[in-house]
Order: C-alpha cells, then sequence, then structure tokens
C-alpha cells in the first residue's frame, strides 16, 4: 500500500516565517551573488509567503515583484511527468510499455531502442538518446511531431536503462506521447490537465503569453564583469515539455502542494491518484555521481538525502535564468528560488542552508570540497576526447596536472558568452575530480567510470559523455 505524500501537523509545531527577516537575507545574498532579480517562496499547508529582490531587466530597471514571472526551466519535467502519471492514471499509458505503442512511426539511431525504449526510461533519464538536441522545428503545434521526426539523427549515447544520463530530448519525447493520446498540444494539455484545475493563471508556455505579464529577462556575464541581458529571451518551442514553462513563485508553490497533498487540489478535485503520487517520489535509479544533485531519480522528481531526511524537488536553468524548488513532505514544506543570472546556484546554496535550517531543523549536505591533503592518482587512462550533442570535453595534461576543457557546441554556443572554458581537474579519488569554473566559487564534480558494456564515460553536469578518441 502507498503511504501519503503529505504528513499533517499541527500549525504550532513549525515556527512561523519571518517574511521580512527573508527579504533582507535574500537581498543580502542577491547582491553579494550579484543576481540581478529574484522570487523566493516558502508554502507550508495551505498558507505561502513570497519575498522579491531586484530587477527583471537590467536595460529596463522594471522591479521584481511576487507576482513576477520567470523561466522555470527544467522544474518543468516535473509537470510533463505529472500530465504521464495522470495518463497512467486513465489507464491510456503504461510506464514499461514500449512508446512505439503509441508511436509506431518512432526512429531512433539504434532501432533496437526505438523498438524498446519505454516511458519509464524517458522519465528517469536512462534512454541512452542524446539529450542535448535543441533543433528548432517552428513555432507551429506541430513543433514536438517535427521534432521527433529527426530524433533519428541523435545518437544513441549509451546503451538503454545502462546509465543514468540527463536527457531533455527524452522529455519532448514524452511530450509527444501526451499530444498523440490527448489529442492536443503539450502546451493545451498542460494548460487543461494542470494549469486551469489549479488556477494558475500566470503559468505560460509561449511568450506571446509571457508578454501579457511582469516577466524576466535572462542575464550572462563574461569573466568578471557584471551580468548583462542575454540576447536571446527562449528556447526554441520544440524544447517544452522539456523546460519551457514560465511561472510565478506562487504557481510553482501550488503545484508543488499539489503533490504534497497526495494529487488533490486546494478546492478538492483529484488531479493525479494518491498511488501515482507517491510512485513519482520513489527511486528508480541511482546516480553515477551523488553529489552535483541528489542521490537518486524518481519518475521525473530529483530525490535528495540531507542529513537523513528525504526530500523531493528539481533545478531548471535557461538562458541566464535559474529555479531551484525543494519539497520535505515530512513537513508539509515547500520552497522555491527563481532568478535571472549571476551565481544563482550560490544564492541557492546559502540562502536553502539558512532557510530549512531554520524552519525545518534540516542542514544541507557541505557542498563538495577538495581534500585537505592532495591525492595521488594515476588518471593518464582518462585522457581524451569525449563528446555528444552540444559538448566536447577534452581532457588534457597540463604542466600541473589534468585538466578539463568544456565547449560548448552546437545551437548553443553562439548564446552562452564563454563556449570554451578550462580549468584545473582536482582529484578526490581514482575515478572522482572536482572542477571550479571562474563564473562560481563553487567546486563541480567530475566523474569517470564505465558502463556494464565497458564503454568509458565522464559523468559531468549530470551527463554522461562517451569517450569517444
Amino acid at each position: 500500500m502507498s503511504r501519503p505524500l503529505r504528513i499533517d501537523h499541527p500549525r504550532t509545531s513549525f515556527p512561523p516565517l519571518k517574511l521580512p527577516y527573508w527579504q533582507r537575507r535574500l537581498t543580502k545574498l542577491a547582491e553579494r551573488h550579484r543576481v540581478p532579480g529574484a522570487v523566493l517562496g516558502v508554502a507550508r499547508g495551505d498558507h505561502s509567503d513570497v519575498a522579491a529582490y531586484g530587477v527583471l531587466n537590467k536595460d529596463t530597471g522594471v522591479t521584481t515583484t511576487r507576482d513576477s514571472l520567470f523561466q522555470i526551466g527544467s522544474l518543468t519535467k516535473v509537470w510533463t511527468a505529472t500530465l504521464v502519471m495522470q495518463l497512467v492514471d486513465e489507464g491510456a499509458l503504461d510506464l514499461d510499455a514500449p512508446v512505439a505503442d503509441v508511436l509506431p512511426e518512432l526512429r531512433l539511431a539504434d532501432p533496437h531502442v526505438a523498438r524498446r525504449v519505454t516511458m519509464r526510461h524517458l522519465l528517469t533519464h536512462t534512454s541512452g538518446i542524446d539529450g542535448d538536441v535543441f533543433t528548432d522545428t517552428g513555432r507551429g503545434d506541430d513543433c514536438l511531431a517535427r521534432f521527433v521526426d529527426q530524433l533519428d539523427e541523435a545518437a544513441q549515447n549509451h546503451p538503454l536503462g545502462a546509465t543514468f544520463s540527463y536527457c531533455n530530448s527524452g522529455f519532448v519525447l514524452a511530450g509527444r506521447v501526451i499530444e498523440q493520446i490527448t489529442g492536443t498540444s503539450w502546451d493545451r494539455a498542460l494548460h487543461e490537465r494542470l494549469c486551469a484545475p489549479l488556477g494558475l493563471r500566470r503559468t505560460v508556455t509561449l511568450p506571446e503569453d509571457a508578454l501579457r505579464f511582469r516577466t524576466a529577462m535572462g542575464h550572462d556575464a563574461e569573466g568578471d564583469q557584471p551580468p548583462r541581458p542575454v540576447p536571446t529571451w527562449g528556447l526554441p518551442r520544440s524544447a517544452g515539455p522539456a523546460g519551457l514553462i514560465t511561472a510565478t513563485a506562487e504557481d510553482v508553490l501550488a503545484f508543488a502542494r499539489l503533490h504534497l497533498a497526495g494529487g488533490i487540489t486546494p478546492d478538492g478535485t483529484r488531479l493525479l491518484s494518491e498511488r501515482a503520487a507517491q510512485a513519482m517520489t520513489e527511486r528508480q535509479v541511482e546516480l553515477p555521481d551523488a553529489l552535483s544533485l541528489g542521490d537518486s531519480w524518481g519518475l521525473g522528481w530529483i530525490r535528495f538525502g540531507w542529513a537523513g531526511h528525504r526530500l523531493i524537488g528539481h533545478d531548471g536553468s535557461t538562458l541566464g535564468q535559474a529555479a531551484f524548488l525543494r519539497v520535505l513532505p515530512a513537513q508539509d514544506l515547500a520552497v522555491t528560488l527563481l532568478t535571472n543570472g549571476g551565481a544563482a546556484k550560490d544564492l541557492y546554496w546559502d540562502l536553502f542552508g539558512e532557510l530549512f535550517a531554520e524552519q525545518a531543523g534540516v542542514a544541507l549536505p557541505e557542498p563538495p570540497q577538495p581534500p585537505a591533503e592532495p591525492v595521488a592518482v594515476d588518471a593518464r587512462r582518462y585522457l581524451g576526447r569525449y563528446e555528444r550533442a552540444g559538448t566536447r570535453i577534452d581532457i588534457l595534461q597540463g604542466t600541473d596536472g589534468l585538466r578539463l576543457r568544456h565547449t560548448t557546441t552546437g545551437p548553443l554556443a553562439h548564446l552562452v558568452p564563454e563556449p570554451v572554458v578550462e580549468t584545473a581537474l582536482v582529484p578526490v579519488s581514482d575515478s572522482q575530480f572536482l572542477v571550479r569554473f571562474a563564473d562560481s566559487p563553487s567546486w563541480t564534480p567530475v566523474t569517470f567510470y564505465a558502463v556494464p558494456t565497458g564503454e568509458s564515460y565522464v559523468h559531468h553536469g549530470m551527463r554522461a559523455t562517451p569517450k569517444v578518441s
């Protein structure tokens, strides 16, 4: 029997949120990390509070308010997974049946994968389809169909189910399955099946709808320069199911509360079965690197283990914008942070660390740091080139040790300020290293490993990139 996500507690058992204090902390920390604009939202039970800071666009000076819209990026994936689970509830979809049962025309680079890949593979990022394909297939309602028609041009990066590798393409494919079953576009299915029943009037997927509201512009920076607005507002429409929701913090919290309540809206309407909501939070796959984000993945949700407490959540990153959501079911608590540039991840670490300690008595894990004493590793076997769509990683031998050169390729290369960045690889163990790039004080893990069939990979940025030379 599934247990409910939401655990009711007397309201008096939780410390009240002191919004003026958190407003001051948001302001101070956002200024420290050069974040142009941010919104912090906290929900417990039926109550929510929102604090806003800064400007939405440094060129226009429009002030950030609690009802401002930000791109939430890959938080969208949990919404898409929720739509999938609604179809599972209705008996219209089987998580473990081949996707080709719904899309018999599906073609992939590996015909074997095209016949066998399931929705569970897509929701858990284990399909092996090259994940960072951002082909612009137009603005029409047929953009997902046209994107999927070209998926046979995307490489098969790893054998089906062999490892975890973050896969935007897989969620676009999942969105196309939703379209095929519902008979409408993913955007309309999202509105009709989630946004409208939840009363989310400021959650949109198209730029022309975002323009009706007070909407953030992304910012980026070169080196030590201050953040400036990015040249392009959003990604192609075909990326919708993977990351194109634009929303307010209040709307993100309302979506989180749907899951905390086991699939029931505040007015008592059931949008998702309790069993499906619970299944989304359960462990589906372990991660090659448990330091970058969570320790495992559910169906759409990332799973976090913080000092013995289980949380779910997701992060999102688009062109100069970043979003964070963490949900602590045992304490009926959801916290979101929406930002439009700067060192957003460092703002998240500082702010959420303080807030969860104060409001829930839960400590965030310490961010990864190099060991106090240098670790001697013979890592010559890792030298070489690793490549997938959108990314080339070269592991080089420098005068003072190994170095990692990261090159952004493909359509996104002209949208980032520095497509080529290089930094030292600091060993932690025989197979794990840390890197730190110039735009952030945070260290990021880099893990070398082989899949069961023997091929070598580097896991960095939640992606498994195969060694090609």
